[in-house]
């Protein structure tokens, strides 16, 4: 039988490896470097996910034929870069994002990448903002990782919204390893964890943070 450190990867995955790993699968051309790199060019919480984190978003979109797909939580611009990589020809993300300037920054990106076209920043609560595209839909799929609090409520829109067999995706599912703990928003992630299970065929898979990447039924 596994040990822990078996099935966790822990015992292998050290900062080096992981380097290599992501030069050699997920290697950055110049405007995904710009848009990685943002967040400490402009004082925004470096929170973005990894290369082959975003990588793998690229090649998901890829597999469904993903052509309308919805971001909650836009940052820097990185990870709707990788989706947009992935987007059928003539399609587009919608992606929310609560502060202006990161909004702004992301937009810069957008335009030095010369996919401004084919994405569209929208500024406030992601709730609300959904609820307006919805006449958009169905969508192809869903990234979420914005507010961890909101998570369940995210998946209630894209399970009313994602077409049959498109894909709802959660970064951080662990909650910075305290999923299982008290903190404020555990409870709330826990039953995102719950909600998804039971409405789409779903796995949690086991990087860093946890990606749970499920299949709408």
């Amino acid at each position: 039988m596994a040990d822990q450190d078996s099935r966790t990867g822990a015992r292998y995955a050290t900062r080096e490896l992981i380097d290599y790993v992501d030069r050699v699968h997920a290697a950055h051309d110049p405007a995904l470097a710009r848009a990685f790199a943002a967040p400490d060019q402009h004082d925004m919480p470096a929170i973005q996910v990894g290369a082959s984190e975003g990588k793998t978003l690229t090649l998901l979109m890829r597999l469904i034929g993903a052509r309308n797909v919805v971001e909650v939580g836009t940052l820097a611009g990185y990870s709707a870069l990788r989706l947009i990589a992935g987007l059928a020809p003539g399609g587009k993300l919608w992606t929310f994002e609560l502060e202006p300037k990161h909004a702004q920054v992301a937009r810069d990106n957008f335009a030095a990448a010369g996919v401004a076209d084919r994405v569209e920043v929208r500024v406030g609560a992601a709730l609300s903002g959904l609820r307006a595209i919805e006449s958009e839909g169905p969508f192809d799929a869903m990234f979420i990782d914005a507010d961890k609090a909101g998570y369940a409520d995210y998946a209630r829109w894209g399970q009313r919204n994602l077409r049959p067999g498109g894909l709802l995706l959660g970064d951080n599912a662990y909650f910075f390893g305290d999923l299982l703990g008290n903190k404020p928003g555990a409870a709330q992630m826990r039953e995102f964890h719950e909600f998804v299970a039971q409405h789409f065929d779903s796995v949690c898979l086991p990087t860093p943070d946890g990606v749970v990447v499920a299949i709408r039924r």
